[in-house]
């Protein structure tokens, strides 16, 4: 993807997480980023390819961010409270509509999305916790399998409008709420005490 066409999917991202995606037209696209809907049609096949991209680039995205903090995190928790805190950040503007709308009229780009989540992200918790357990930092009596299993699965509930829907929810809040939740469930005594200590974070209140 050259860098004109990051660009340009980048930008539109920015108006699919504010208006879902179903609602938005090429039209509304290039009105929203001043350009002519023609410079669009150069660089993708149609609307589905756009959103295709903008699932591919978001997926690569998360993936150096996770990497990232993995390598620079002190141990488990400062990782995935790293993690959490970009997480909440990003969902405190996406429009509850947007994740129906993949599921419903974008099944290719939904599908990269549960992949991504079945694999990668999986796989980083599985090991996050192996790690917090070795650290004597999260509870030694553990299943990394199935709480890996049960992080990701609840992905899916954040997601739902159903069983949190819009306006009374806000997707931030449930996002902050949940993985709050995860992280004390996971830590031990010490890894609570290395939180209080050393993040004045939205995960500490």
């Amino acid at each position: 993807m050259d860098d004109k066409k990051i660009h340009l999917v980048a930008r539109a991202s920015t108006v699919f997480m504010k208006y879902g995606i179903k609602s938005v037209t090429m039209d509304d696209l290039a009105r929203e980023l001043g350009i002519s809907k023609k410079t669009f049609y150069i660089h993708f096949k149609d609307k589905n390819d756009l959103v295709l991209s903008a699932i591919q680039l978001k997926i690569e995205s998360e993936k150096q961010l996770c990497i990232n903090c993995s390598n620079t995190g002190v141990n488990a928790i400062e990782t995935l409270v790293n993690i959490s805190e970009f997480i909440i950040e990003n969902f405190s503007n996406v429009n509850p509509t947007l994740f129906y709308d993949l599921q419903k009229f974008h099944p290719e780009a939904w599908g990269l999305i549960q992949e991504h989540k079945w694999e990668f992200v999986y796989e980083h918790i599985h090991t996050n916790i192996l790690q917090g357990i070795k650290e004597d930092l999260y509870r030694d009596n553990l299943d990394p399998k199935i709480i890996a299993r049960y992080y990701v699965a609840s992905i899916d509930v954040m997601m739902s409008g159903d069983i949190f829907p819009w306006p009374e929810f806000k997707a931030d809040s449930i996002v902050k709420q949940i993985l709050r939740f995860q992280i004390r469930g996971l830590t031990n005594e010490n890894g609570i005490e290395f939180i209080k200590e050393n993040f004045n974070t939205q995960i500490n209140e």
